[in-house]
């Protein structure tokens, strides 16, 4: 069983924040890329954290992002490549590390035997079962820190926003148990 610490931001996250937050008056306050930026590096930090914590040694924060919501696992290499905004070069690249470290395979498409398909392993999913976790967690402290109402406002405008630019934001509502990791 893994013993849960208090959260504690780094040293380097509290400069961000005080960085954005505490701008010189002759700057304008920050624009919304920064104010989303904070809590997602505050997610990533957690994140790494909170790997390392759970046995999942060697993963870096580029693995992560082929773990994250709503993960590889049956896709084709080039679709997660353009989901991720990276080439395919660099993610095959990565799926070949996380390959020899047993968090995926790849393996021959079943419908055309040309491409390959993206298959965690049993440590993949255990992984992005982890990823979860640790996300709920950081959830959880900021639905302390803001209070239920303004948390569940939060995640309802955050599912708003996402809607509007294309991202993932079905089936999940604030409250639902199907909250995207």
């Amino acid at each position: 069983k893994v013993t849960l610490r208090a959260y504690a931001p780094s040293d380097k996250t509290v400069k961000s924040l005080y960085g954005i937050m505490a701008s010189a008056p002759s700057q304008p306050p920050p624009l919304i890329g920064a104010l989303l930026r904070v809590p997602l590096d505050v997610v990533r930090e957690r994140m790494a954290d909170g790997m390392r914590t759970r046995g999942f040694e060697g993963l870096h924060a580029s693995h992560l992002r082929v773990l994250q919501y709503p993960g590889p696992h049956g896709m084709r290499p080039s679709e997660l490549a353009a989901e991720l905004s990276m080439t395919k070069q660099a993610l095959n690249y990565l799926l070949g590390q996380m390959e020899d470290l047993g968090y995926l395979e790849r393996r021959e498409d079943p419908t055309d035997g040309r491409s390959t398909r993206i298959a965690l392993t049993d440590r993949g999913r255990r992984a992005g079962e982890a990823m979860r976790e640790i996300v709920g967690e950081v959830e959880d402290d900021w639905e302390r820190g803001l209070g239920a109402e303004r948390f569940a406002e939060l995640q309802g405008l955050l599912v708003d926003l996402s809607a509007l630019v294309g991202g993932p934001t079905a089936p999940f509502r604030p409250g639902s148990s199907a909250s995207p990791g």
